[in-house]
């Protein structure tokens, strides 16, 4: 059965491409979770027109995001965290504390885009990278200052 891909699946292919599967697989999982339509003429040159427009959104998002990048790129933040003896933490920082804190300074990230391998729980002063768009990436410096 020919099938257009409304989403990305995983070992199928990406969303709008045409594709040949097995009949049960369409019908028992990609037609319930709506993760594509039966082929027909029509359907595909509208699958097709939808591709492109994709693909032009996506082109203009790497622009924007290459432009943040290079905005961002080095900027320094602070976050003043609560510590207790020893200058130990009270929780952690994490990426959505350092998207508040980026917002702060006028650079609008989502914490998603924050690669953080686990949550800081020292005080210090750590490069933190952002993985802004497909191959558009901008390190940052974070200082965790401990307050009272």
């Amino acid at each position: 059965m020919k099938i257009i891909l409304q989403k990305d699946v995983i070992n199928l292919g990406d969303a709008g491409e045409v594709k040949e599967v097995a009949d049960g697989y369409a019908r028992n999982f990609l037609f319930p979770k709506k993760l594509a339509i039966r082929a027909s003429e029509g359907s595909t040159k509208m699958a097709l027109h939808q591709k492109r427009l994709a693909d032009l959104k996506k082109e203009k998002k790497a622009k924007e995001m290459k432009n943040l990048s290079s905005q961002i790129d080095g900027q320094s933040i602070e976050i003043k965290v609560k510590t207790g003896e020893n200058d130990k933490i009270f929780g952690s920082v994490t990426s959505g504390d350092i998207s508040n804190a980026l917002s702060a300074k006028g650079f609008s990230v989502d914490k998603r885009k924050i690669d953080l391998e686990q949550p800081i729980k020292s005080l210090g002063e750590f490069k933190i990278k952002l993985r802004l768009a497909e191959n558009v990436q901008a390190t940052i410096n974070l200082a965790v200052i401990g307050q009272g």
